[in-house]
Formats: C-alpha cells, structure tokens, sequence
C-alpha cells in the first residue's frame, strides 16, 4: 500500500537513496591548501578580463566599484564564516538557507543557483582563456573568420580537460590548484610591478584614476552600481570554500582566518590593479580590449617582451577558475541527487578515486551547452553576460544567506562560533537584493539565469513525478546536512 504524500518519508534509510553503499570523501584540505583555494577562486577571470568593462561603465575610477564590490562581498563572507562555524557541513547556502526556512524546494533552488554559478563562471573563464590562447601564438589575424570557432573549440577542450582532472580526486585537484594560484599571483604581480616602473619613469598618467565618464548618458550613481553589479564577479569565490567544509581539516578553526584573509588579500591586490591599470593605459583601448592586463603589460613595458609569457601566465591564471568551480558543481549536483531531489544516476562515485563521476560528467555537459549558446548568440559580450550572470546568481544567494544569519540567531548550538555584528548581514541582505534589480542588471543575465534555473526546475518536476508514480515518497532534502558530500 503506497504512501501517503504527506507522511514521512518510509525509505529514509534505504542504502540506495541515502548513498549509505557509496564511499566518503577525504579530509584532505589544510589551513594553507584552504587559504590557497580560496584566494586562487576569487583570482582569476574577473580581474584578467572585467577591468576593463568596469572601467567602460564608470571611466578612471574604476576602483569605485570594486572597493564597492569588495566591501559587500566582505560582508556577506562574514556571514558565511558564522554559518560555517555554526554548521560545519558541506551544503553551504543550501544548508543555511532550509534550516533558516525549511522549505524544500527553496532549499533546492537556492542549491542550483549556486550550482549553475559555478558553470557559468568556469564558462566565463574557458572562453577568456581560449582567447588569450590566440594571442600568446599570434593566431588571431592568421585565422581570420575562423578564430571565433577555434576559440570555441578550445574553451571546451579545456573543460574536458579539467573534467578528467576531477575525475583524479579531490586532493589532486587542490594540488593543482596550489601550483595554478601561485602561478596567477605572479602575473598579477608583473602587472602591479610594471604598474609602478611606469609611474617611476612619469609614463602613467594619475589624473586618469580620478576621472569619471559614464556610457548611454546614466547618472554616476546608476553607474557605478551597474558597474559594481559586474565588479562583484571579480569578488566571487570565496562561497565554494564551504562546500568543501567537510573535507577541510578542522573547519571550525581554520575557516574564518582563511576565508577572512583570502577576500582581504585579494580585494588589495584588485584595487591596486584598478589604480595601476588606467593610470598606464588609455581608458578607451583599456575598454575595449579583450585582455586589458596584457595591454597594461605592453603599454607599461613596451620594448621588454614580456607580453607572451603574460599571455601564457593568463592562461593558467583563468585556468584556476574553470578547475574550482567544476569541483564545486560536480559535487552539488552529487548531493542533490543522494537527497532525491535529482535522478538517481547523478550519485555516481569512482569507487577507486571516491570522486562523483556522475555529477562531473553532467555539469562539464552543462558547461559545454553553455559555452556553444552564448558564444555564438551574444559574441561580442559572451564574458560580460556569462559573469554578469554569476554575479546575479550568487548575488541572489548571498541575500538569502543574510536573511538566514537573522533567522538562526534563535538556533543556539553547543560548538563555540564566530559570530558577526547583526548590523552586517541586515547591510548584506539589502545590498546584495538591490544588485539584482533591473537597475543593475540587464536583461541578458536574466535570460541566461532562467535557462540554467529552468533546467533544474524541469529536472526537479521529473524527479517529483518519479518520487510519486514509482517509489510513492515525497521529493524532499532528508538530509540537508550531506548535502555535497558523497
């Protein structure tokens, strides 16, 4: 006799949903391996390749909106930093967000939201390194017509690349991750040196940093929150860090240091690289270059040829970005599929590497179908558009998790915590849901964001469907707290 819908679920500990047969991940991340993942995520494509859009919408002063950015990422991190303290599980928002409202399918929205983040910035980031792919080997005037399609072809070679790297495990892909950060610091690093060799020498003009020029007419505020709304997917990253919570050793300790020390790092190093960028580089050629840190390189170092192996440091530097974020997606869509929420196929672990096969495969399929809709619908904004789609997204989520730090103030647990001031997630939730209105956001990030939500409303409804006809439960998180953990 089946069930009825509103009952409690009978197979809550039937091994083949629960994933009870499949084995655990390893506590393989230490406090420098983490203080390293973190910083290597929030690095990458969006400093690489949005200084020069930011500085498109707001002109010299650039560094407006990234400090902006900066200041309400901090906040919603030190939110993030209670809660991970608070519940030291691998769900991340998802975790926050249904024990704050408990209600399931909230719960799995907010979970692909950050799951659909995570592809669209890899997406971003495959795309901008298969550009400077062209110009580290001068191919782009050679190909002609025919560079867009390399380029393409390119971007997902690399994600399939990545792919079989996750597929190794978890401890091989953080490895990799350690040697791909220092290699991004130091191309940060020349840009910041050449920065200062060419104020020393009086080839950089200042005055330029101060100068305020909007697009279409808008007002200086309506510009620099659209241009803050972009400049927040430079500072997008840190989130992943806490889906990787219970393969981090002793989190409870080495969370708020890292994710704390991580975004501070990283925000002084982007406002330096804001100042230095239009102080060498016209504003107009920084603007509409596809790699504006390699014109800074060139214009600040002209004679020294350091352009190609900047190129080639760029490469690996956005490389960082496609590798984490995968990470990230594979194992959200493993933890969705282990509570019956998504079809089953999606618990699949290599018994050998214990790393989620499945959801690996699935997310890099996404990715794939990504990259060939944007890049060939929006080709001339295909790397605004997919990160202004992630800063969307996790904008979205951040609030929610703002909203959430209140809500569980009331939730007293027996594990000491961090906890931040109850001002700043108030400012948090506030800022983060005004950023993802029309006025901040176009309408091709909303376009972009539905599709990918829309795919896992419509896996959600199949999965429901399943969950009532054939095994006669309700589709719900049973076990929130495992979420992401295989």
């Amino acid at each position: 006799m089946s069930e009825s819908p509103d009952a409690a679920p009978a197979d809550v500990d039937d091994p083949e949903l629960s994933g009870d047969d499949q084995p655990e991940l390893k506590q393989a991340i230490t406090p420098k391996l983490l203080l390293l993942f973190i910083v290597g995520d929030i690095l990458g494509t969006g400093v690489y390749a949005l200084t020069g859009k930011v500085a498109g919408e707001v002109g010299g002063a650039g560094w407006l909106p990234i400090i902006v950015a900066f200041a309400i990422a901090m906040v919603s991190a030190l939110s993030y930093v209670e809660m991970v303290t608070k519940y030291p599980q691998a769900a991340g928002a998802a975790l926050y967000v249904h024990k704050a409202f408990g209600v399931h399918f909230l719960t799995f929205m907010v979970t692909f939201a950050v799951l659909s983040s995570g592809i669209t910035s890899a997406s971003t980031s495959a795309i901008f390194l298969s550009e400077n792919v062209l110009k580290a080997f001068a191919l782009e005037e050679p190909l002609g017509d025919a560079a867009q399609p390399v380029a393409t072809g390119i971007a997902l070679a690399f994600l399939a690349l990545v792919a079989l790297i996750n597929l190794r495990g978890v401890a091989e892909s953080v490895k990799a991750n350690v040697a791909l950060t220092l290699i991004e610091l130091s191309g940060l690093s020349l840009v910041i040196v050449v920065g200062f060799i060419a104020l020393g020498r009086g080839e950089a003009d200042l005055s330029r940093v101060i100068l305020f020029e909007t697009q279409d007419d808008k007002s200086l505020f309506m510009a620099v929150i659209g241009a803050t709304a972009l400049a927040f997917f430079s500072m997008v990253g840190f989130e992943d860090s806490v889906n990787m919570a219970e393969e981090t050793v002793d989190p409870v300790k080495n969370f708020p240091r890292a994710l704390i020390g991580g975004l501070s790092i990283t925000g002084v190093i982007y406002v330096l690289i804001s100042v230095l960028a239009v102080a060498v580089v016209p504003i107009g050629q920084l603007t509409e270059s596809t790699t504006p840190l390699l014109e800074v390189v060139k214009v600040g170092a002209p004679g020294i040829p350091i352009d190609t192996i900047f190129a080639f440091i760029s490469i690996f530097a956005v490389a960082n970005t496609v590798l984490i974020n995968m990470m990230m997606a594979s194992r959200l869509l493993y933890g969705m599929a282990k509570q019956g929420v998504l079809p089953g196929f999606l618990q699949g672990v290599l018994r050998g590497r214990r790393t989620p096969w499945a959801g690996i495969v699935f997310s890099t399929a996404l990715a794939f179908a990504l990259v060939l809709t944007v890049r060939y619908v929006l080709p001339e904004e295909t790397i605004s558009a997919l990160g202004g789609t992630t800063a969307l997204l996790l904008l979205a989520v951040f609030g929610l998790v703002n909203v959430s730090v209140l809500v569980l103030r009331k939730d007293t647990v027996d594990v000491r915590h961090f906890r931040t001031p109850t001002v700043l997630p108030v400012i948090g939730a506030i800022t983060a849901f005004a950023l993802i209105t029309p006025i901040a956001q176009p309408l091709q990030n909303y376009v972009i964001a539905g599709g990918l939500l829309g795919i896992g409303l419509l896996l959600y409804i199949i999965t429901w469907l399943y969950n009532r006809a054939v095994r006669a439960r309700r589709t719900r998180f049973r076990h929130p707290d495992d979420l992401g953990k295989p």
